[in-house]
């Protein structure tokens, strides 16, 4: 299994109430998403760190590099943003380069690290709810929210048979690198290119033995998947809507500045 789908079977609040962390993230994304407010990016990335690193008991470390994923991708494409080339130095800083200057302004600094910390306070969000939730219960809550049931059995279907295919590619890699197939630059790409043609070939194959296998156990059109009820608390569900409504005080209160 991938590190998300051990980490989500391992927490402690897998036996919360999925409902109630589905809407505690959705929630508080939105919130994340209208404000664009960094003392809401704050307070959300601070709680939902909180409740995964020492409730969910997720390791913090690990936790930290799941994070730098996510963040590393915004700084690259931030810089566009906060980084400009002008004859005419700004305010911010102004680094000369021959008649040229690079250049930025405090307007756009901030622009910058607002729509940072609101991606990362959103981000936080939906690990919360991926490395405390495993697959069927969000599906569960899915199917509870009238989603279409073809569109749950796909998820599930595709969320599954990426385990399939990281192992083959996986076996794949292996083999190679047993046979010399990375020494250089050329070799290297001569054996990506080929298990990518192996992957794709051994993908169709997979799948057609996944559905005669379906078949094999009376597959019926829906796949039935035993459910565990866990249900939900008051204490919980009072917590998670004081803190909403204290998020949609500040948004208010911000608004209106």
């Amino acid at each position: 299994m991938i590190v998300v789908d051990k980490l989500c079977y391992r927490s402690k609040l897998r036996y919360v109430n999925a409902s109630e962390k589905f809407a505690f993230s959705i929630l508080t994304l939105l919130f994340c998403v209208v404000s664009r407010s960094l003392v809401i990016a704050g307070i959300v990335f601070a709680v939902n760190s909180y409740l995964t690193v020492q409730k969910g008991k997720i390791p913090g470390l690990l936790y930290a590099r799941l994070l730098t994923i996510p963040f590393v991708f915004l700084i690259m494409s931030t810089l566009a943003i906060i980084i400009n080339i002008s004859k005419i130095p700004l305010d911010a800083y102004a680094i000369p380069v021959g008649s040229f200057f690079i250049t930025g302004s405090f307007q756009s600094l901030l622009f910058g690290i607002q729509l940072i910390a609101t991606a990362m306070a959103s981000v936080s969000c939906l690990y919360f709810l991926s490395l405390n939730t495993t697959m069927t219960d969000f599906l569960s809550v899915l199917l509870k929210l009238r989603c279409p049931k073809i569109l749950a059995e796909l998820m599930l279907l595709i969320y599954r048979f990426i385990f399939v295919l990281l192992e083959t590619a996986s076996a794949i890699m292996v083999s190679q690198k047993s046979r010399l197939g990375n020494k250089d630059l050329r070799t290297s790409l001569d054996s990506f290119g080929k298990m990518g043609a192996g992957l794709l070939l051994r993908a169709f194959w997979r799948s057609n033995a996944l559905y005669d296998a379906m078949e094999s156990r009376c597959y019926d059109g829906e796949i039935r998947v035993l459910e565990e009820e866990y249900p939900a608390r008051r204490a919980e569900i009072a917590a998670i809507a004081a803190f909403e409504l204290v998020l949609l005080g500040i948004t208010i209160w911000r608004k209106t500045l």
